[in-house]
């Protein structure tokens, strides 16, 4: 009886070593396919990185020879470099940047995205990288005397934004009684307001801050602050992780090193860029 138990107890001790070696070799096979699958593997095997973005002031804009310059391009472009690859960027009217990145027209999106919960639903997020916040300009004879949010929230009101962007969103939250009209891009928003048909357009700061500063003799700031604080961050697709791993470790890099905050400085704090574009 001894001999028997002995027996059984061995082929049960070698059975659940054989099964454990299968789930280990198992395990160790679905991660290699699934790293194979990455977003990673594909930008690294293409040789470029391929960032869907739109053109905002002073995050993405032409130069004067044509080039792409401002802060998500420096960020991109380190980027790839860190990676060893290629940057190659995807102009994306803002509207349809999401359906595009999930149909695959590029790898990830770098263009001042805010993290919001109606996003994430559909693409995951980075850690943020940069923080922003909604501001406002207003055209001076149509907004006459209006210093705060609740004189912009009334009916008869007309109020311009980006098509898809999070200042819809503040002006449906913070604004609900005035008229919204959207517009594809950011240079229609903005003209249509110095062209007095709208009270005032609703940006990303620092951009509304710029046009008035531009404009000083048709437009003015009614808001001391920003209405609203947002962390951005990277979307890529939903179920890979390698690729987030990595884009949050390289923000925290770039963080440490200061390099953030000197890019940050520089398009957002000076203006010593506007010499690229004229």
């Amino acid at each position: 009886m001894k001999t028997q138990v002995l027996r059984a107890t061995t082929l049960l001790a070698a059975a659940v070593i054989l099964l454990g070696a299968g789930s280990v070799a198992l395990a160790g096979k679905l991660q290699q396919e699934l790293s194979s699958e990455s977003t990673i593997e594909t930008v690294l095997k293409r040789g470029s990185l391929r960032v869907g973005m739109d053109t905002f002031v002073p995050w993405a804009m032409k130069d004067k020879t044509g080039q792409l310059v401002g802060f998500e391009i420096d960020v991109a472009t380190r980027l790839a470099e860190d990676m060893g690859v290629k940057v190659e960027f995807v102009p994306t009217k803002w509207s349809g940047i999401i359906p595009a990145l999930i149909t695959g027209k590029f790898d990830v999106i770098i263009g001042g995205m805010g993290i919001l919960p109606m996003r994430n639903l559909k693409v995951n997020f980075s850690i943020p990288y940069d923080y922003t916040g909604m501001s406002m300009v207003a055209h001076k004879e149509k907004a006459k005397g209006f210093s705060s949010l609740e004189d912009f929230n009334r009916p008869g009101i007309i109020l311009a934004a980006k098509l898809g962007a999070t200042s819809v969103m503040a002006i449906q939250k913070f604004m609900p009684q005035a008229e919204l009209r959207q517009f594809d891009s950011e240079a229609q928003v903005y003209q249509e307001l110095l062209n007095g048909r709208v009270h005032a357009a609703v940006g990303n700061a620092p951009t509304p801050a710029f046009y008035a500063v531009e404009y000083p003799d048709s437009l003015f700031m009614p808001l001391a602050e920003n209405f609203t604080q947002e962390p951005i961050g990277f979307a890529v697709r939903k179920g890979d992780l390698d690729t987030l791993n990595l884009f949050d470790n390289w923000i925290r890099l770039v963080t440490a090193e200061g390099w953030l905050k000197e890019r940050k400085h520089f398009w957002f704090e000076t203006k010593d860029w506007e010499k690229l574009l004229k």
